[in-house]
């Protein structure tokens, strides 16, 4: 009957924190925003540290948050040797909502702040479009098939384009977070798509092959991260009401440039179908490492009980 009730007064206590702190922090990014679109480099550079110093402070006040009211233990093998002046692309298993906060309280202070690619159209989005751009978040362009068919000299272009934008990160170090599965997993999709893995959907390379295309020459490591909840994958009012007890979370650490010097991956991904094939090849034998890890983390708990 207690934690009945006391548990979602914690959970609505917490969701309110949350709120709280994402207003207070929104304020001064939409003035740093507008303040960026001053055109002098310098300038601009200064105010993309700037914002990224409010973007850590937001979550650096959620992982409080998280210590009052959830007061989750978070088990994390991996972090040693993570800088937060190094360029990093983060790809990991997706289950749940929580793994975004999951992600970004372990790698918070560690490496640089985790951004994500989005659709050019985003960036209209009134007010959190500008604080995207503002906060570097590198914006994409994708031709469809049809479109690049009637078209065939914009065949290439969107790769150029992202290039081009991405170009501010030579100077300023960044780590791009993939979620390469593309959804959450359920069962229910993972029966769907016939996946041979026990804990995983198929991973898609398509998108980790653009950002590699885009920024592989600026990007130094490859962090592969291995998220598991030992009570089973959490809704986000779980893990805000305090009923995750524990996650669990390995890294590994990759090399990019010995991905990009070897037979794996290559400029002509897009274009070259052996080239897909392999890239999807190595893709899908890291997915079965990270699906034996879960299944030994899975029985791990099974003994410790």
């Amino acid at each position: 009957m207690f934690s009945t009730i006391f548990l979602p007064l914690l959970g609505a206590i917490s969701s309110l924190g949350y709120f709280i702190n994402t207003l207070f922090w929104l304020v001064p990014i939409l003035i740093c925003s507008f303040l960026k679109l001053i055109p002098i480099k310098i300038w601009q550079t200064f105010m993309s540290y700037l914002l990224d110093g409010c973007a850590t402070f937001w979550i650096s006040v959620n992982s409080a948050n998280q210590n009052i009211f959830s007061r989750t233990k978070f088990n994390v093998d991996g972090l040693e040797g993570l800088s937060h002046k190094d360029w990093y692309l983060v790809i990991s298993n997706h289950q749940s909502w929580v793994d975004i906060l999951v992600l970004q309280r372990i790698f918070n202070h560690k490496i640089p702040f985790l951004k994500f690619f989005l659709k050019k159209e985003l960036i209209w989005v009134p007010f959190i479009g500008l604080a995207w751009w503002a906060l570097d978040f590198p914006f994409m362009h994708r031709y469809s098939k049809a479109l690049l068919a009637k078209n065939p000299h914009l065949k290439g272009k969107d790769l150029e384009n992202t290039r081009k934008a991405c170009k501010k990160f030579t100077v300023k170090p960044v780590s791009i977070m993939n979620f390469v599965e593309g959804t959450r997993l359920t069962e229910q999709k993972r029966a769907r798509q016939g996946s041979k893995f026990q804990h995983l959907l198929k991973p898609k390379a398509g998108g980790m092959a653009f950002v590699l295309g885009a920024m592989g020459e600026q990007l130094h490591k490859l962090l592969d991260v291995t998220i598991h909840y030992p009570e089973g994958t959490p809704t986000y009012w779980e893990f805000v009401c305090g009923k995750v007890k524990r996650v669990q979370v390995q890294i590994k650490v990759l090399s990019i440039q010995e991905l990009l010097s070897s037979d794996i991956y290559g400029d002509d991904y897009f274009d070259d179908h052996t080239q897909r094939v392999k890239f999807q090849r190595w893709l899908t034998d890291l997915w079965e490492q990270k699906d034996q890890d879960l299944q030994m983390l899975l029985s791990k708990k099974s003994q410790d009980v």
